[in-house]
Formats: C-alpha cells, structure tokens, sequence
C-alpha cells in the first residue's frame, strides 16, 4: 500500500473509531445529563464529579485504569473473556471505548445544558394529562433538545477523532488496527523521510477539528 493509501486507512480508522465512540456513549450520556439537569441528590455531586473526572485525569492515567479494569488480567475484562470471548483491550473497539470515555464529559455537559434551557412548566403540563417520565423525555425534552444533543455529539465526535494518551495505553498504537491520526502523528514524528506524510495527517486532523468546532457553534447559535 503507498503512501497516500495509508493515510486513508488511518483516516478511514479514525473516523470509524469516533463515531463508534459515540454511539456506545449517546445514550449514557443522554440520561446522566437528564440526572444532572432534573435531578437533585445527594448522590448528584458524586455522579457530577466521575463524569468530569476524564477531564482533570492525565488521559494516560484514565487509559490505565480502562486497562486495569478491562484488559485481559482485569475483573471485568476477564469475565468478558471468559463468557463471551471478547477482548477489548489493543482492539479497535478499545480504541473507541478510550476515545468514548474522554468524549463523554464534554457530551453530558452539552447534553445538560441544552435540557437546563427547557422551561420545566413544558414537563409539568404533560404530567398533568398523566405522561410519565418517559412520554415527558419523549414529546417534549428530546424534541426541544435535539439542536443541543446534536451540538453534543459533534463536539464529542472532534474529542474522539483526536484521542491520544488514553488511547495509547489501553488499545495500543497497532497499525491498521488501533493507529487513529494521533497514533500515526506520533509515530511519524519518529521517522525519517515521512514529512510530507505526516505534514498531510496533521492538515487533516486540522480541518477534521475545524469544521466539527463550526458545525458545533452554529448549532449552538440556533439553539440558543
């Protein structure tokens, strides 16, 4: 495969590595930021704090903790591997459970601004004609939210695609397999004779985030 054939496959991986990232956390990401927005515990800022903690965290110390957890040596992972033969760490699903795991702060943030900006007098209104929480999520909070959960989802898309730290320690740096654009940056800075290779990875990391960032804001300006 030349040169230019590589850089797609890597790109190709990318994107494929993020959107999966997104969809294992859109619906955990959706009801955590419900919790947050409507809710109030004691349990709240427990739940506030582990879902920013990705952000406060050194990535290469949540990738540790994804590996200690469900590598091939951890509780969950080896149960996982035991029953249903699934191995999760240096795969490409890893690569997008780490990507998904740093993407989710910024979602469930997103996410909950956007529900926080509905007038909860909307809810009450359905509850009095006898709509559970359910028919309350369903005909009025995801309907007046969706600009925000789609704002959410562009937003964690561009964290995904340009995942590095936690990536590298729970799914490796295996090309063709969990090598996404940082991986092959990273990589390449190393190598001599790549330059213009790499000069073209980091244009396309560059527009990648560029265009995710303006496609977030002008759904923003909408929603707001």
């Amino acid at each position: 495969m030349d040169a230019f054939g590589q850089e797609w496959s890597i790109i190709l991986l990318s994107a494929r590595v993020a959107t999966v990232a997104i969809v294992i956390t859109i619906i955990p990401a959706i009801m955590t930021a419900w919790y947050l927005a409507r809710r109030r515990s004691p349990f709240t800022f427990v739940i506030e704090n582990l879902v920013q903690l990705p952000l406060v965290l050194p990535p290469v110390v949540t990738g540790l903790i994804l590996l200690t957890l469900l590598g091939p040596r951890g509780r969950i992972g080896s149960l996982l591997n035991n029953f249903f033969g699934l191995e999760l760490a240096f795969t490409s699903m890893g690569a997008a459970i780490a990507a998904g795991v740093m993407a989710f702060p910024l979602i469930v943030q997103t996410f909950r601004l956007a529900i926080e900006q509905i007038d909860p007098e909307w809810a009450e209104v359905v509850s009095v004609y006898g709509g559970g929480r359910w028919a309350v999520f369903r005909w009025v909070t995801f309907p007046l939210a969706t600009r925000g959960i789609l704002a959410g989802i562009i937003l964690g898309f561009a964290r995904a695609i340009g995942e590095f730290g936690a990536t590298i320690v729970f799914a490796g740096n295996i090309p063709g397999r969990t090598q996404t654009v940082p991986l092959a940056v990273f990589t390449k800075l190393g190598q001599v004779g790549t330059e213009a290779s790499l000069i073209r990875l980091i244009l396309v990391a560059a527009a990648l985030s560029v265009l995710s960032l303006s496609i977030y804001a002008f759904l923003r300006k909408l929603y707001t």
